[in-house]
């Protein structure tokens, strides 16, 4: 075991292979390639537009910012070296605002795929909202009580979540690409239906592929639980994210060859394609195995999500930022009970609140949407924070962007315009929705909900302390 680290009385326990584990459960999400194959061919494309002008972006501006400032809090000590108290605290609320809704998306996604397990004994459970509230929230609570107990059990089920995205995705790559070359393409793939369209319903898609791209920065937020955090996160960030990158373009077209584009949806569209590619080759009774490995995965991503993030209510509340119950350690297990606990309440009312008068199929669309805003409000930030320290020297240790100084700079205006892109698309309700403005008012009303509570959370106290330093 490694040593200590100081101040939060938590432990260094991830190691490389742990952090590269840790990254692929943090990027790789199974269900963006459903979303992505829905859209059809043209999504292989965009998923190398994507990589560039997001993913290699972040990897680098986290590469250099991670072994510049590698001490725990990640995006939230980054910003607020950058731009002073109140753009650090708004980040690092922003971001933890975006797994309010990024969690219950997922437990929403592993409920639907879990079904699968049981064959088609319960599939009129798909529009149960009762179904899916219930899954949402024993997850929660497990994953929850996993990351109280320690980082040593929560790394567990993250590290069997890892695995449990490579074996159905390899086994949905492997099938889907024998079924097409076998039976031939159930979906056209042509050069006119590879190039991308400018069309608006097109664009939004491309919201969604940039989302699929985030979490590098997840584990920045627990360096202090890194073992030479310093360079661990570079070479970890290096290794997951071309296997990142490579599964999304093979796991689409796997889809893509298995399935018609009309056929596929992004809650159903990888069980589907294994179930109709393994029926056709003969391999039946896969389908059940492979659901219940992703269940694990989406649990495992859900356990790495809420370990970050409660990392994030813990600074606030060290830095008295947020009621300094926050930053309370375990006495026996040494892990940010407190904020763990508040964090998972949070996410089980937004587990309620965005089910209520909607379908189960529309809730997750709602989530999906108000998760890529409130993501990329930070990744604004951290972009700019990429651009604005590079007036600080760099150490010999210091991992820089290619091209040094100009080259971070390009590189954080890339991710930057991508950002401010992406959130604007994602707010656009998508072709079909019966009633737009109710979608728009969701979406875009409870975004601002959650910048003004944090402005507010912010603001309050910092008039309190400074009326009471007037006082004295």
């Amino acid at each position: 075991m490694s040593e200590p680290t100081t101040g939060t009385g938590l432990r260094r326990v991830l190691r490389q292979g742990d952090l590269v584990l840790f990254y692929i459960s943090a990027v790789v999400g199974m269900r963006w390639v459903a979303t992505a194959a829905a859209a059809g061919p043209s999504a292989l494309v965009i998923w190398i537009i994507g990589a560039a002008a997001l993913f290699v972006p972040l990897a680098f501006t986290v590469l250099e910012l991670s072994s510049r400032y590698p001490e725990e809090g990640g995006v939230y000590v980054w910003t607020k070296r950058a731009f002073g108290d109140f753009s650090g605290f708004m980040t690092g609320w922003t971001y933890w605002g975006a797994n309010l809704t990024y969690v219950p998306g997922l437990l929403y996604f592993g409920a639907s795929t879990g079904l699968h397990i049981f064959g088609d004994r319960f599939t009129a459970l798909q529009d149960s909202g009762p179904y899916f509230i219930t899954v949402a929230l024993v997850g929660l609570g497990l994953t929850t009580a996993l990351n109280i107990v320690g980082l040593r059990l929560g790394q567990w089920l993250t590290n069997v979540g890892a695995f449990g995205t490579w074996i159905p995705m390899a086994a949905l790559i492997l099938i889907g690409l024998y079924a097409g070359l076998r039976f031939g393409s159930a979906t056209p793939i042509t050069f006119a239906t590879i190039v991308p369209s400018t069309r608006l319903t097109d664009l939004i898609f491309w919201s969604t592929i940039a989302f699929a791209f985030a979490g590098l920065e997840a584990a920045s937020f627990m360096a202090g639980e890194i073992e030479n955090p310093r360079q661990t996160i570079p070479r970890a960030i290096m290794i997951a994210g071309g296997v990142a990158v490579a599964i999304y373009i093979l796991g689409t077209l796997a889809i893509l060859l298995a399935l018609p584009q009309h056929e596929i949806t992004g809650l159903g569209g990888i069980m589907d394609a294994i179930t109709v590619a393994g029926n056709h080759i003969g391999l039946n009774g896969l389908a059940p195995i492979v659901a219940l490995l992703i269940v694990v995965s989406v649990m495992g991503a859900v356990s790495l999500w809420l370990a970050a993030m409660a990392r994030l209510l813990f600074a606030a509340g060290l830095d008295h930022y947020l009621p300094s119950a926050l930053g309370a350690v375990h006495p026996r297990f040494g892990t940010p009970h407190v904020a763990l606990l508040f964090q998972a309440v949070v996410v089980a009312i937004c587990v309620i609140l965005g089910q209520a008068g909607e379908t189960p199929k529309k809730a997750y669309e709602i989530l999906v949407s108000l998760g890529v805003i409130a993501a990329f409000f930070p990744y604004l930030t951290m972009f700019a924070a990429m651009i604005a320290l590079q007036r600080e020297a760099a150490g010999p240790d210091v991992m820089r962007a290619p091209g040094g100084t100009p080259g971070a700079i390009v590189l954080g205006a890339v991710g930057f315009t991508t950002s401010a892109a992406t959130i604007v698309l994602a707010a656009i309700p998508p072709a079909g929705e019966p009633n737009p403005g109710r979608y728009l008012f969701k979406v875009v009303g409870l975004s601002g909900v959650l910048v003004l509570s944090g402005a507010l959370a912010y603001t309050v106290p910092y008039l309190r302390h400074r009326t009471a330093r007037a006082a004295a």
